[in-house]
């Protein structure tokens, strides 16, 4: 609003509300000197009264009254020349750290470590928690490898029944070697192989033994591979 009002008395408008604006800005200005008196009239306190005398003596120079400055222009010491006798040391004084709070000695320090530790301590549970979402993942992935290669070699060796099934029947062999090396009757009609109970696992041999063993069969029988779909010479 006092931006608009000084805006509007910058341009000189003329127009009949131009009284009322006046008097907005000169109720304006007062309100701003009383702040200002306010300011200048209100009583210090005693933490403000030491801030100011100790900030106008720390920017103050040292004087030739003070005797440790003394003593060092006793030993050719000059105003804004580094101490050393070769001038490699320090030029400006150690800097005071006033102390104001009413914590003790070394509670600074302590919240700083205190602050750190707990810093350190969620970064290495952010650190764990990672760690466990990967593992999860990798043994996820693991998991779903093993039971699509297991998968794929269920399904091979229901491939490899099949062709041994047909093979030893077109050889005349009525009864198989083994009697997981043939389908059951009406197994092979069944399409949802999740849901059934395989009997090629039915076995004390696992599905990789059986596999192993049924185109050991074939290949050595019939002369016939499942992977390439041929009979050799």
């Amino acid at each position: 609003k006092v931006l608009i009002l000084a805006g509007i008395i910058d341009r000189q408008d003329v127009r009949p509300g131009l009284p009322m604006v006046r008097r907005m800005r000169e109720a304006i200005q007062k309100e701003e000197k009383q702040k200002e008196a306010n300011e200048k009239n209100r009583q210090k306190s005693i933490k403000e009264e030491e801030k100011e005398r100790r900030d106008l003596v720390l920017k103050s120079a040292l004087g030739n009254e003070n005797k440790g400055f003394a003593l060092l222009q006793k030993m050719g010491y000059k105003s804004g020349q580094a101490l050393g006798r070769s001038g490699e040391g320090i030029v400006e004084p150690i800097p005071l750290n006033i102390k104001t709070g009413l914590s003790g000695l070394g509670h600074e320090e302590l919240k700083k470590r205190k602050a750190e530790e707990k810093l350190e301590n969620y970064r290495q549970k952010l650190h764990m928690k990672k760690q466990a979402n990967e593992q999860a993942a990798d043994q996820f992935r693991i998991r779903f490898k093993n039971k699509q290669e297991e998968r794929k070699m269920e399904g091979d060796l229901r491939k490899s029944q099949r062709a041994c099934q047909q093979l030893d029947t077109q050889k005349d062999i009525d009864v198989p070697k083994e009697t997981w090396y043939w389908l059951e009757p009406g197994e092979e009609d069944k399409k949802d192989e999740e849901d059934k109970e395989d009997e090629c696992t039915s076995s004390d041999l696992s599905v990789s033994e059986k596999l192993h063993t049924l185109t050991a069969y074939l290949r050595e029988q019939h002369f016939y591979c499942i992977w390439c779909g041929t009979t050799y010479e």
